[in-house]
């Protein structure tokens, strides 16, 4: 495991930091701005960010520079997840398409979906959401029930899906659907690039408890989809879904260790604000948390170390996903048990404002279940890691 990033890796962090220092309001950095806005008013706001942030060459870190990218190792990619957390930037309006759909693209896609997809996503012209998950296929994505049937060089989609992320700002979605009639389970599956802006195809919004509706679902009436448009091969989708989801989990812990640390200390703060400090008992499972996390990032660093070798993580994804989420959730229960029945309220006193933090809380209790359950994960690790039976 490889600790150390190389002179010109520290030369871009430089680089990078000056940049964000000096393109961030100072008014995005205060604690619950982002919820003071109103979801289209944020989601114009982090569009213009990113178009800013690409013409200055701060966008697809890792890509190859003939996708407009800026060519950077994966030692560089993690420093910017770094940075861009520690100076408090938003969260990108296009992560599904860029994090997911890109490179799945590059790896596989055919030459024209590579001129076509790649540059618009990149430059936030297009926006991608994500059509996996339906009401009776969640974690068990090999249930999908959305049927595809051709019709002369089109496919004809009816179906929903739901928990789709940007359902009410998609341009177009990526998404699997059957399209081998009488199939099951994986086979007979494929992943199709549907252009959401068409007769039948709805999008309605989800409003989760925080009161936000970040999620959507999207129903499917007799809509069209060029048979071209299939990233991968018609009937392969399960092994495409595969390779994109592969690209979820890589190096990102560095970046998410740091957001938690930055959570972890801002609670550790509350708790001395609210006398809790010098509890024994609160100070133990602080102290366990800030164990958790320390290893959380030895581990980002290993799997840094993996991917900057070239190494292919395999289960190791699994164990990613597994640690982060955890670590995350644990962190906001040791929250709610230290500040007690104060953090249950948003202004436990004239000068104290949890809201943010119940932001944060709400989230946290979804980790574990979306991005692949936590229970999926621990049979992915004992089957592939440990060897145990199915």
């Amino acid at each position: 495991m490889d600790l150390t990033y190389t002179a010109e890796e520290e030369q871009f962090r430089q680089e990078l930091r000056t940049w964000l220092a000096e393109n961030i309001p100072t008014e995005w950095t205060r604690p619950g701005y982002w919820a003071t806005l109103s979801d289209e008013e944020s989601f114009e706001k982090r569009r213009e960010w990113e178009a800013r942030k690409t013409a200055a060459g701060f966008s697809g870190i890792q890509w190859p520079v003939e996708y407009g990218g800026r060519g950077g190792t994966p030692g560089m990619k993690a420093i910017y997840d770094e940075e861009t957390v520690r100076a408090h930037a938003p969260q990108t309006v296009n992560v599904l398409g860029l994090t997911f759909l890109a490179p799945t693209i590059m790896a596989i896609g055919t030459e024209e979906q590579k001129a076509e997809i790649i540059g618009p996503m990149l430059r936030n012209e297009v926006i991608w959401c994500q059509g996996f998950s339906e009401p009776g296929a969640g974690s068990d994505l090999a249930a999908v029930a959305t049927r595809g049937v051709l019709d002369g060089d089109e496919y004809v989609v009816n179906g929903q899906k739901i928990w789709t992320t940007n359902a009410m700002h998609g341009d177009k979605i990526f998404t699997i659907v059957r399209t081998e009639q009488g199939s099951e389970r994986h086979k007979g599956l494929s992943m199709l690039l549907i252009d959401m802006d068409q007769p039948g195809v709805e999008a309605r919004p989800l409003k989760q408890m925080s009161g936000a509706s970040e999620f959507g679902e999207v129903f499917f009436t007799d809509a069209r989809v060029k048979a071209t448009d299939c990233l991968g091969e018609i009937g392969q989708g399960w092994r495409t879904a595969m390779l994109l989801l592969s690209f979820e989990r890589g190096a990102s812990g560095v970046g998410q260790y740091t957001e938690f640390r930055r959570q972890y200390d801002d609670i550790v703060a509350e708790a001395k604000r609210f006398g809790r400090a010098d509890d024994p008992v609160a100070r133990q499972e602080l102290a366990r948390c800030l164990v958790e996390l320390e290893c959380l990032r030895y581990h980002a660093m290993h799997i840094l170390t993996q991917v900057e070798q070239g190494k292919d993580l395999g289960s190791e994804s699994s164990m990613t996903k597994l640690q982060w989420s955890e670590a995350f959730q644990d962190l906001w229960e040791a929250f709610e048990h230290v500040l007690g029945p104060e953090a249950t309220l948003a202004a436990p006193r004239p000068d104290v404002d949890l809201s943010p933090f119940h932001a944060q809380d709400h989230w946290s209790r979804s980790v574990t279940i979306w991005g692949g359950s936590s229970q999926v994960q621990r049979n992915i690790v004992a089957e592939r890691v440990l060897g145990l039976p199915r």
